[in-house]
């Protein structure tokens, strides 16, 4: 794809050099090198070579911020995308976290040759069903749990999140060869990758006769909904687990046990800002007797990113818009920061174990996945 091409899809030639990109964007705040109109603009004069090759070109959260407040309608995200899909064929990468190896498992994933034990961790206290047309996907909570030494791993919420499932009376189908999805790839550039793993879980899911998938994981649902249908067929209705949750409360309604708890909701960029889905976890939240929920002052569309996207750049400057949110969290009263992305809390988490400069003396709260309140709120919750 030429950088011509990607002007056009992304509709960057509307661009009017008003700077409001820039002025909303969070990494711009804290990293005065960084700037969305500038990397316009160099599109824009022709200067290919300098996107290329430019290291700030992987530091853009692909948040939608911009995108949604852009007058001009201009996908800065697409245009992202597009762009590293060509440094990454020209040998531009950025700054990989955790010294690459998330990345290095994702493309061992999409090797055929390689199998996986990925569904060890399940014990008899879940039912599952080889004979079921819903599936859960995992996703790469397994290997999460194997890479974090820190409080951020994130098992804990896919087998919350089938004790939900087995409550509202689905035993769920769990594919054991099931691969990473491949939204880290698309998102670093690496096409080819991604590719690969759309089409190993493609395959896999039309073999299985799946009807319907649920995630836990809002990377996941963007990239089967918004991206998979770019490169492979597959029909099936696809749901985050909060809406599933929210559709159950407003057909039958849910028992749930009192938890006394005060909490805030951070909404994650991928299911918020790129999917739309904003209220069905509030309304699972109000739903629970004893919870307090208050917002804080950036919600919705204007929700703070947690600072790191695809694993890549994260830096000094992504930990302070992280702490900026955990801030937030903490200010307005709050004891639990609820998220609905695994990655969200591993970064936050994650925030809060760093030492440095960039940890702010007052950044300590719970951080706690959606699943797990409403897991320990539900009767009849299983013993693993």
């Amino acid at each position: 794809m030429t950088l011509e091409d990607i002007i056009k899809e992304s509709k960057t030639f509307y661009c009017l050099e008003c700077g409001k990109c820039s002025s909303i964007c969070p990494v711009s705040r804290y990293d005065p090198a960084y700037s969305p109109r500038v990397m316009v603009e160099n599109a824009l004069l022709g200067l290919e070579d300098e996107l290329v090759h430019n290291k700030e070109l992987f530091s853009c959260l692909t948040c939608y911020a911009c995108q949604l407040k852009c007058p001009s309608d201009v996908d800065y995200p697409l245009f992202i995308q597009k762009m590293r899909a060509v440094a990454s064929s020209s040998g531009e990468t950025g700054q990989c976290a955790h010294s690459g190896v998330l990345h290095s498992l994702i493309r061992l994933m999409a090797n055929p040759a390689v199998k996986q034990s990925r569904l060890e961790w399940l014990s008899d206290g879940y039912r599952t069903s080889d004979q079921s047309d819903v599936l859960f996907f995992v996703g790469c909570a397994p290997y999460f749990d194997q890479l974090f030494d820190f409080e951020a791993k994130t098992l804990d919420i896919a087998k919350d999140s089938l004790r939900i499932l087995n409550h509202l009376g689905i035993e769920p189908r769990l594919l054991p060869n099931e691969k990473c999805c491949g939204h880290d790839m698309l998102w670093t550039g690496d096409i080819e990758t991604f590719k690969r793993l759309a089409e190993h879980n493609a395959a896999l899911i039309r073999e299985a006769g799946v009807k319907k998938i649920i995630f836990s994981c809002p990377e996941c649902y963007r990239t089967f909904k918004e991206d998979y249908p770019k490169y492979v067929t597959m029909d099936c209705e696809l749901q985050h687990i909060s809406e599933s949750l929210a559709a159950a409360i407003e057909k039958d309604g849910l028992s749930f046990n009192p938890v006394k708890m005060k909490v805030t909701y951070h909404d994650s960029c991928r299911l918020g800002r790129h999917l739309g889905i904003y209220e069905p976890p509030r309304q699972v939240l109000r739903a629970i007797p004893g919870v307090e929920f208050v917002e804080m002052k950036q919600v919705r569309e204007e929700s703070l990113c947690c600072g790191t996207s695809a694993f890549t750049n994260c830096d000094l400057y992504s930990k302070q818009i992280r702490v900026e949110r955990l801030l937030e969290a903490k200010g307005s009263g709050a004891e639990v920061l609820i998220t609905s992305c695994p990655k969200c809390r591993i970064h936050f988490r994650c925030a809060m174990v760093s030492k440095g400069e960039e940890k702010g003396p007052d950044v300590e709260i719970e951080v706690s996945d959606i699943v797990n309140l409403v897991a320990k709120a539900l009767e009849g919750k299983p013993n693993e």
